[in-house]
């Protein structure tokens, strides 16, 4: 049976269902202080995590505890020992058509988009004495950096350099200090941050498996020691703005083709070492919709190889149960929307996983119901996307108008994470949390054993990050479980 149960509980639990969307307020973890001690793992999930780097909502680790995230039903405590929350039909393909871009008052529009997002910047940090913003140096955070600086102008804005191909702290402390913000940074150290996300693991409620997990991890414990008691994040807009697919991504979608290929390709020559050559073997392996989803992860025979069951199967099940929302066969930019829609409430996730394990408020001011709803029938749709493509135009103009073009908006990182660097650095200290889950994920010890010698190759360094980040909190939250 994939379901784990707990040896210390005589009797199931009742299904605990509770609200996770920002949208609807601050999400409580609280309520799941204790569950799993009382509740079994759900092996279904560890599939998902390793095949998409997140569970499929509104599905989590434990099997009878449920989530209500974005673009879901609403969870309160009279839903407990119910079914699971059902999916509602915002997605952004299913709204309203938009208006005419006839008569559209540009400045009148950025002056709407302003006040949203200074309410909403007010509303959500009200409660916080020292906020501090994720800076990532993007469109997003830096709109949201200028709305900070009229609303909470004691905000400090902290730009975490994650690798080598991206450096926007300078363009960011140049924003921070125009608006009158105080600026910090922080450049990623691997170990460190590792050592500072299994500190929190035993108090992590959930489990994700985002590539920015352990950025955040390492931002948060920084945050708090530094005397902070909030942070600020610019997630959220992605669903209602859209993103469309451009470039590789495109041709990522168009690769896949959900066929089983033979693992020794990968060992070839001119292949195992090139990360695009493994990169676009496994895109071929994926479904459009999965594909869609960030990262290198998992192929399903390796998770099958990974777990010692073919679960694989069962995790794209959970992938279909989306079809009757959407249709049966809806073009690929309106399945690349839903995915990223359903993407971002994992990224939601991990922030409100790891805040919850530090103490920490988490606000997301972009994720406004006055906000979105104007975006999706209010706002002319040039100003959401432009004729090339280029998205959220009106946040491009919001910033032009204090700063004029700055060339990281186009440009810039995303909280990136040394993936070689963990590896060499922690190599040994995840092959010995794999031996302790051996009986969760038995495979794990032998695919490190095989791929220690690759993990050069970033295609192979982000699947050691999925274990990394996973192998731990089951080792500690699954100790009490047997099949």
């Amino acid at each position: 049976m994939p379901i784990l149960t707990a040896r210390t509980s005589s009797r199931p639990p009742a299904h605990l269902c509770f609200d996770v969307s920002p949208y609807r307020g601050a999400p409580d973890l609280s309520v799941l202080d204790g569950a799993g001690q009382d509740r079994g793992l759900d092996v279904v999930s560890i599939a998902d995590l390793l095949r998409n780097g997140c569970v499929y909502p509104p599905h989590t680790i434990y099997r009878d505890v449920s989530v209500a995230g974005v673009s879901f039903a609403p969870a309160t405590a009279s839903e407990a020992g119910r079914a699971p929350p059902a999916l509602c039909c915002d997605f952004p393909a299913l709204w309203p058509a938009r208006p005419s871009a006839t008569g559209a008052n540009e400045d009148a529009a950025v002056d709407r988009y302003h006040a949203l997002l200074c309410e909403s910047a007010a509303r959500t940090t009200r409660s916080m004495g020292a906020p501090w913003l994720l800076q990532s140096g993007g469109k997003d955070s830096t709109s949201l950096a200028i709305a900070l600086a009229e609303v909470r102008p004691d905000t400090t804005c902290l730009t975490y350099r994650g690798g080598h191909e991206e450096d926007e702290v300078a363009s960011a402390r140049q924003v921070a200090r125009r608006l009158g913000l105080r600026h910090e940074a922080l450049v990623c150290d691997p170990s460190r941050a590792y050592q500072r996300y299994l500190a929190m693991v035993p108090r992590m409620p959930l489990l994700t498996a985002d590539f920015a997990m352990l950025s955040y991890a390492d931002i948060a414990w920084e945050v708090s020691n530094r005397g902070g008691d909030g942070m600020i994040d610019g997630l959220g807009s992605d669903s209602y703005f859209g993103m469309p697919a451009h470039g590789t991504k495109r041709i990522a979608m168009a690769l896949a083709q959900g066929w089983r290929l033979p693992p020794a390709l990968f060992d070839l020559p001119g292949i195992r070492n090139s990360f695009a050559a493994c990169y676009a073997l496994a895109a071929i392996q994926m479904d459009r919709f999965e594909r869609a989803f960030p990262g290198s992860r998992f192929t399903d025979a390796e998770v099958d190889a990974l777990l010692g069951r073919p679960l694989s199967t069962r995790s794209r099940q959970r992938r279909d149960a989306y079809a009757p929302s959407i249709g049966k066969r809806p073009p690929p930019q309106t399945w690349h929307e839903i995915s990223i829609t359903l993407i971002e409430q994992a990224c939601l996730a991990k922030g409100l996983y790891v805040s919850a394990a530090e103490g920490l408020q988490l606000a997301f001011p972009y994720c406004d119901e006055a906000m979105r709803r104007w975006v999706a029938c209010e706002l002319a749709p040039p100003l959401r996307l432009g004729k090339d493509g280029t998205n959220k135009v009106i946040v491009r103009r919001h910033i032009a108008r204090h700063f004029g073009e700055l060339p990281y908006v186009s440009a810039k990182g995303s909280f990136r994470f040394d993936l070689r660097g963990l590896a060499r650095q922690r190599f040994d200290q995840v092959h010995a949390f794999a031996c302790e889950s051996a009986d969760l994920m038995p495979g794990a010890q032998a695919w490190l054993e095989s791929h220690r010698k690759r993990l050069d190759n970033k295609y192979f360094a982000s699947k050691f990050y999925l274990l990394a980040v996973i192998l731990p909190w089951l080792a500690h939250h699954g100790s009490d479980t047997a099949a």
